[in-house]
């Protein structure tokens, strides 16, 4: 017998709908997750996170984390809409470089009891730093 496997969906969102943040802003918003039996959710963690892309070796910071288990609080429907906040840092700020992007998002993960996990993120930027001399968005502005 064949099993089809469903992929849970995830849906996060941030509040007031803009991905442009300063320093010092306050992130917040809400995710949910449906497609999935809410008795086979074991976990789910929330962290807002930046990372490096590109040349060399890639870095990752956790700014904000969140995890709620199933074990550690039994009672709680996993499955619900759930909200988070977090004052965002100074720095790093968003940057897209020629050989290295540093890039901000929300980052939802599932664990279900089978032992599978999915991932879901939104992207957002920190800051307002300018490309780099000669990229391609500076050469169509001039």
């Amino acid at each position: 017998m064949i099993k089809m496997l469903r992929q849970p969906l995830i849906s996060i969102q941030i509040d007031k709908r803009q991905q442009e943040f300063e320093p010092g802003e306050v992130l917040a918003g809400a995710f949910q997750i449906d497609a999935v039996d809410p008795a086979a959710l074991r976990a789910v963690e929330i962290s807002v996170l930046w990372f490096t892309e590109g040349a060399g070796d890639e870095d990752l910071g956790v700014h904000y984390f969140e995890r709620v288990s199933a074990e550690d609080v039994p009672e709680l429907n996993l499955h619900q809409r759930r909200r988070f906040q977090t004052v965002l840092p100074n720095s790093p700020l968003s940057y897209e470089g020629f050989s290295v992007k540093i890039c901000w998002c929300v980052r939802v993960r599932i664990f279900l009891r089978e032992g599978r996990d999915f991932v879901a993120e939104k992207a957002f930027h920190l800051g307002a730093v300018p490309p780099p001399v000669g990229s391609g968005e500076q050469a169509s502005s001039q």
